[in-house]
């Protein structure tokens, strides 16, 4: 199947997403096409010959979508995840009044983020294959074992057959990504999802590391007021307040949609040491000055 979407272009993180999520439904969309299309044949003409012939195109569609997964993620890690990165590395650098370069710890960073995307991106296809792939056998084991006895009974064959791929396609309905743990959610979803999540990750890192790379120990955080540190119902809020590098790099942000970003704080201290009789604060908070 030729590549029919133009090359991935960098640029705002929305609308990068937005495209990842069109070209993967664009996709699923064919694979459900061709299901329905199988199911069609399936009830007009249940022969195993000719049944399993219109099945190895839907296989084929399954293939097709594995790739289609496969391109749009290489192109987003490639292009998309270094821009981020490198924008996050820069608004850092002109907070501190510094540069940014791509030196071999931006570039080692970047490397790892972009492994761990990708791979991501694979798991979360797989999940939607599987799906495929069940009813690929399905049908193929109906056809095998169920066909030659359609015309048994009190039914013409044309009817048991009909009856039968009505049943198979209640059973695998392909409308949305049914995943081990019962979620359902349609492949553009997760798919702009996972895309804004990881550009997030991107850019905070950049921030991260050039802040961690200039000797700064705490970076402030910007975030919605609702939104937790470690999840969105986390008590702990973020916005606002001071953290360690280590402790932002360890939850970049706190939910698929977050909107998290830091600022470099090299004005900050660590908190003094409190007496026992005094109530320690779990983290550091100190608004910037005005």
């Amino acid at each position: 199947m030729p590549y029919e979407w133009p090359p991935l272009i960098p640029g705002d993180s929305d609308e990068i997403a937005r495209r990842v999520a069109a070209v993967l439904e664009d996709a699923w969309q064919r694979l459900e096409a061709k299901q329905r299309e199988v199911i069609a044949k399936f009830a007009d003409n249940p022969r195993t010959p000719y049944t399993l012939a219109t099945l190895e195109e839907f296989k084929q569609a399954i293939r097709d979508f594995r790739q289609r997964v496969d391109q749009e993620a290489r192109q987003f890690v490639q292009r998309q995840l270094p821009h981020l990165y490198e924008e996050g590395g820069r608004t850092a650098a002109e907070a501190l009044g510094v540069t940014f370069t791509w030196t071999t710890f931006h570039r080692d960073a970047l490397q790892s983020l972009a492994a761990d995307s990708y791979a991501d991106f694979l798991r979360r296809s797989e999940e939607a294959e599987r799906m495929a792939s069940q009813f690929y056998r399905a049908v193929r084991q109906a056809a095998r074992r169920e066909v030659p006895l359609l015309a048994a009974g009190n039914m013409t064959a044309k009817r048991a057959a009909k009856n039968l791929a009505d049943r198979l396609a209640a059973k695998h309905k392909l409308t949305h990504v049914i995943y081990r743990n019962g979620a359902r959610v349609p492949v553009r979803a997760w798919a702009e999802a996972a895309t804004l999540a990881k550009s997030a990750v991107a850019y905070n890192a950049g921030t991260l590391n050039r802040s961690r790379q200039a000797g700064v120990s705490f970076v402030e955080v910007f975030d919605g007021s609702d939104c937790g540190w470690t999840s969105h119902q986390d008590p702990d809020k973020a916005t606002g307040t001071l953290r360690a590098v280590e402790d932002a790099a360890e939850w970049p942000i706190s939910h698929p949609r977050c909107r998290r970003a830091f600022g470099p704080r090299p004005d900050a201290q660590l908190p003094r040491q409190r007496s026992d009789g005094e109530k320690r604060s779990e983290h550091a908070y100190a608004p910037r000055a005005t």
